[in-house]
């Protein structure tokens, strides 16, 4: 790849250090930059290049990938480079917010560089493996510019041109991921709480339960998609009086077992909530426009 578009990594954490690596096996020239300049050691070895501060790093690639602690740090190390972006793309994949994503495009485009968006949905062992995936929004035409050197790090989603969708879909996503570990911190509680019960017996139980259920997601979402731009009326639904009853029988055996019901409250104080505004029926539709505050 010796016609290579070359990279810079900046941020060389166990996430950035994973990123760079991939760069550097996929035959890209790398350069890269962290506060502690001992952590690219092994990348060195490995055949990328040592920046000596982050105007040189900056400066040695068109493509500048950033992966920090959050915006602010990521900010605050491209501050002394904010010369160098003119003519460059800054593509951050540091977590935070659709604010900040918005915020740091601005500042980027003040300095005469072009910017991308983006959120990884990997852990960086499997940064590079079929199993990543990471997000970006902003311009399609600098995404495309640089998708070939993006799909090096897992396949590359462009969500649009609203910069803040990838940090916005991140976060949802991680979202997601967290209310399902906590419901399975709550069900092994539960399980465990048997003499007889064993977390890696109920846990081989419950992962196919889960991946049965999670097929019905799609659907959902379609009605809440549906309900947005015509007012569909959901055809997936059940009765409230029925998941209310089912919540309850959960929530008793739960208090009854010595296993607090805290996780569980928010969806009774829900399912309560659809029954005082008149609904008689479940539906993902109204349970997703209960949760919006505006």
């Amino acid at each position: 790849m010796s016609d290579a578009v070359p990279v810079t990594v900046l941020g060389l954490g166990e996430m950035g250090g994973a990123l760079a690596a991939a760069f550097v096996a996929a035959g890209r020239p790398t350069t890269v930059w962290n506060r502690t300049a001992a952590r690219a050691d092994a990348l060195v070895e490995l055949g990328a290049v040592r920046a000596g501060s982050v105007s040189e790093a900056v400066g040695a690639s068109p493509l500048v990938v950033v992966c920090l602690l959050d915006y602010a740090v990521a900010r605050e190390a491209l501050k002394p480079a904010a010369g160098r972006l003119r003519g460059r793309t800054v593509v951050n994949l540091t977590n935070g917010t659709p604010t900040q994503a918005a915020q740091m495009a601005a500042w980027v485009a003040e300095q005469g560089g072009e910017y991308l968006d983006g959120g990884i949905m990997a852990v960086p062992t499997t940064v590079a493996t079929p199993e990543a995936f990471i997000l970006y929004s902003g311009e399609e035409r600098v995404f495309e510019t640089h998708r070939a050197a993006l799909e090096e790090l897992g396949a590359a989603k462009y969500l649009g041109s609203d910069i803040g969708l990838a940090s916005l879909y991140d976060l949802a996503l991680l979202s997601g991921m967290t209310l399902m570990f906590d419901g399975f911190h709550h069900a092994v509680a539960m399980a465990t709480s048997a003499e007889q019960g064993s977390a890696s017996g109920f846990t081989e139980l419950l992962v196919p339960w889960l991946t049965n259920m999670a097929r019905l997601l799609p659907a959902f979402a379609a009605e809440v998609d549906a309900e947005r731009t015509s007012r569909t009326t959901p055809q997936l639904t059940q009765g409230l009086d029925v998941q209310v009853s089912g919540l309850l029988n959960i929530m008793n055996a739960s208090r009854d077992a010595g296993v607090s019901t805290a996780p569980l409250e928010p969806a009774m104080a829900a399912l309560e909530g659809l029954l005082e505004t008149g609904h008689s029926e479940w539906s993902a539709p109204a349970s997703v426009r209960q949760l919006k505050t505006t």
